[in-house]
């Protein structure tokens, strides 16, 4: 290993260096400031006679007499089972007072692309026990499905309810040794009053001893977001793919990730795509988007759930608009539902899960799954339509069959929707509510529903007055 003195110019987070010899792309540095503080930092771009460096830890304190070692190997995650129930940094170092972390091995953290011949099809029903995501948009072992939220809105306080909240109910219930679960979270650019909240919550509902906690705090480098997704996602492989772990990947918040792109990439001077963002920024989140999945003949999973709040609450912005393009559908958190005080507060009708279809129905979920979630869709849908012509021309002037309509909606946001950040249901109580609900509607208007099911399942004045007794 060779030391250089010939730092030419510090800009930003990068460091510009000379070098006589080729440097590989993505290799990782240590530079050590005049004043004997080693900085860790990776080779962003490498051309003869000079690399660029974007340093993990920040620039300051750095100048021309400092010294930096080319250390001949990239960044590596130190993985092991062990790693449950620890807090590290975002650049992977432990900040929660515990031993050193003794690896089993070393992972590259940019991973390996998984073959798409040995990806197994998602198709396993993950019960989060959130009736908006388990009864209208199902997610799906090995699914990715991102969260598009707003500045302020309460998504962290879903992601939590998620990572409490994640079964796999058909495993528990098989006689078999059902695989183990675990919650990877990665948080980017956070402030340290939502950091407490995070780590409040993971200590008080003991979720800790099966999570890996990654915290890049809002005054940490910007640098070193763009690292710590990447080191949750390589643990995250390594307890799926070698241990087994179901795993499910939260990531928060993908929009402060994108911002160090942009960062990084003015400080390179790049040409700049749509909004001052890399051109590239779609290939950057594929590579890490794209690394959910599961793997013919191994055990686990990786299952990702991540959040982006969305700049001027614009689904049109590049960062949820090329997160659409890359993942499996979106849950929409809502501001005018959460100024109601709905809790989730889901709008099912831009939310969307495009694998739903193949992780319910009859020995996942219910036979009634999907026909019970199309009715709703159809019926909360027109009674949405209601409401705005209702502001035009008064509740007096519609049918009874409108105000049954519109009377469904509002029940909808509040019995179904609504359930509270501690709640959890089963699948079978959510689409038992779902039932309540469709048969306020006469038997004539529940046209995607089977007839066979319709009997089965429709709740009349006798019906409903028997359950009532029953409870």
């Amino acid at each position: 290993m060779k030391k250089y003195q010939t730092i030419t110019e510090i800009s930003g987070p990068l460091v510009f260096a000379e070098v006589d010899e080729p440097i590989g792309y993505d290799e990782i540095v240590e530079i050590e400031t005049p004043a004997g503080e080693t900085k860790r930092g990776q080779v962003l771009e490498s051309s003869e006679g000079l690399v660029a460096i974007q340093v993990f830890e920040g620039t300051t304190g750095i100048d021309r007499n400092a010294s930096v070692t080319f250390l001949g190997e990239t960044l590596k995650m130190p993985v092991t089972e062990d790693l449950l129930g620890r807090v590290l940094d975002g650049s992977g170092q432990p900040i929660d007072g515990g031993p050193e972390i003794v690896p089993d091995e070393r992972r590259d953290i940019v991973g390996a692309a998984i073959n798409p011949y040995s990806r197994e099809y998602p198709e396993e029903f993950i019960q989060t026990g959130v009736s908006a995501i388990d009864g209208m948009n199902t997610l799906v072992r090995g699914q990715k499905l991102p969260i598009f939220s707003g500045s302020g809105l309460p998504h962290n306080d879903l992601a939590l309810q998620v990572a409490r909240q994640a079964t796999v109910p058909e495993e528990e219930e098989g006689g078999e040794e059902a695989s183990e679960f675990a919650v990877i979270f990665g948080a980017m650019g956070i402030t340290a009053e939502e950091a407490n909240e995070f780590m409040e919550d993971f200590e008080r509902t003991g979720a800790l001893e099966r999570s890996v906690v990654f915290m890049n705090l809002a005054d940490d480098p910007a640098v070193e977001r763009t690292v710590t997704p990447r080191l949750a996602l390589t643990t995250a492989e390594y307890l799926a793919f070698d241990k087994g772990y179901h795993v499910l990947v939260i990531l928060t918040d993908m929009t402060n990730y994108c911002e160090a792109l942009r960062e990084i990439g003015a400080a390179r001077e790049e040409v700049p795509g749509r909004r001052g963002y890399p051109g590239y920024m779609y290939t950057d989140l594929a590579q890490l988007y794209e690394r959910a999945g599961r793997i013919e003949g191994r055990e686990g999973s990786v299952t990702q759930i991540p959040i982006l709040t969305m700049p001027g609450d614009d689904d049109t912005h590049p960062i949820p608009d090329l997160t659409g393009y890359i993942t499996e559908g979106q849950i929409y958190v809502d501001r005018d539902l959460n100024s109601q005080g709905v809790q989730p507060p889901v709008n099912v009708l831009p939310s969307l899960s495009r694998l739903m279809d193949d992780g319910i129905g009859e020995g996942l979920t219910r036979a009634d799954h999907a026909d019970v979630s199309d009715q709703m869709y159809a019926a909360y849908a027109e009674g949405e339509d209601l409401r705005d012509l209702v502001n035009i021309v008064g509740r007096e002037a519609l049918s009874e069959r409108d105000n049954k309509y519109l009377d469904f909606a509002e029940r909808f946001e509040d019995e179904f929707v609504d359930q509270g950040f501690t709640t959890e249901r089963s699948i079978d109580e959510t689409l038992d509510i779902g039932w309540d609900l469709l048969s306020m509607l006469p038997k004539e208007e529940l046209n995607r529903i089977d007839e066979e099911l319709i009997e089965q399942h429709y709740r009349d004045d006798e019906t409903s007055e028997a359950v009532e007794a029953e409870a």
